[in-house]
């Protein structure tokens, strides 16, 4: 293998991923399994049938859960490397305002899960000098989108909370990031993209002209979770098509 080649190899590290039964979670896992990790992904569905990663029931939002899942991984294949939160929901109102059950249920399940989570592996990797987090926020936690307060409140608070996590880590050497995807072609935006005034709509925003798929985050999750990214930490990973930077 060439030395460029191997900054992007994962070859001998274990990663863990949450929300990885199917969408952005479950093409990321398959892509760090050919990258040469050793993947273990988890959630609370059962996982596509297409995954070539071990794959585990798990509830993100069960700490106590989460963390024998960890305590799993590292007796069964060693020190966790790799930690990827991909998990996440969305319930957006038909118009007016959210209810505040919805807005407390998206946080919970967005934002302190994924601090949960984070924090857990985050301790794990700091006892051994090494490790990179990376967090899957959105361009919503950029800039505002409509109906839907709590999904980029949650999002926006995931974005800094990486970036806070990034500071208090990075004197054991431990990276944290966030991939911030656009609009992606998964089952939680099946609505939309099935809908052609929203379909043509989304995909004009971008500078491609299209959605994205799972698959085109792949390499951007390689690039973060890698020595290729050894220097980068507490920054984001725009993946949108050019979304957040069109301008007329």
């Amino acid at each position: 293998m060439s030395d460029i080649l191997s900054l992007f190899s994962l070859q001998g590290k274990v990663a863990v991923v949450a929300g990885a039964s199917r969408g952005i979670g479950h093409a990321i896992a398959n892509g760090l399994v050919d990258a040469g990790a050793r993947v273990v992904g988890f959630g609370r569905s059962d996982a596509a049938g297409d995954a070539r990663f071990d794959y585990r029931r798990c509830d993100v939002c069960a700490p106590a859960a989460v963390a024998g899942l960890f305590d799993d991984v590292e007796a069964e294949f060693g020190a966790i490397d790799v930690y990827l939160h991909v998990a996440g929901i969305t319930l957006p109102s038909q118009g007016g305002m959210q209810s505040s059950e919805t807005f407390n249920a998206t946080l919970a399940s967005n934002l302190s899960s994924a601090y949960d989570c984070c924090a857990n592996a985050g301790r794990r990797m700091a006892a051994r000098g090494q490790g990179s987090i990376i967090t899957v926020t959105s361009i919503g936690s950029l800039m505002a989108f409509p109906n839907n307060p709590a999904y980029v409140a949650a999002k926006g608070g995931l974005r800094m909370m990486s970036k806070a996590l990034a500071l208090d880590l990075g004197p054991s050497q431990v990276r944290v990031n966030c991939l911030v995807p656009g609009y992606v072609q998964t089952a939680m935006t099946a609505a939309s993209h099935a809908d052609p005034v929203l379909h043509e709509q989304r995909a004009g925003h971008t500078m491609l002209g299209r959605w994205g798929q799972p698959e085109d985050l792949v390499g951007a999750a390689i690039f973060l979770a890698s020595p290729a990214s050894k220097y980068v930490t507490g920054t984001d990973l725009i993946v949108d098509g050019g979304w957040t930077a069109k301008g007329l």
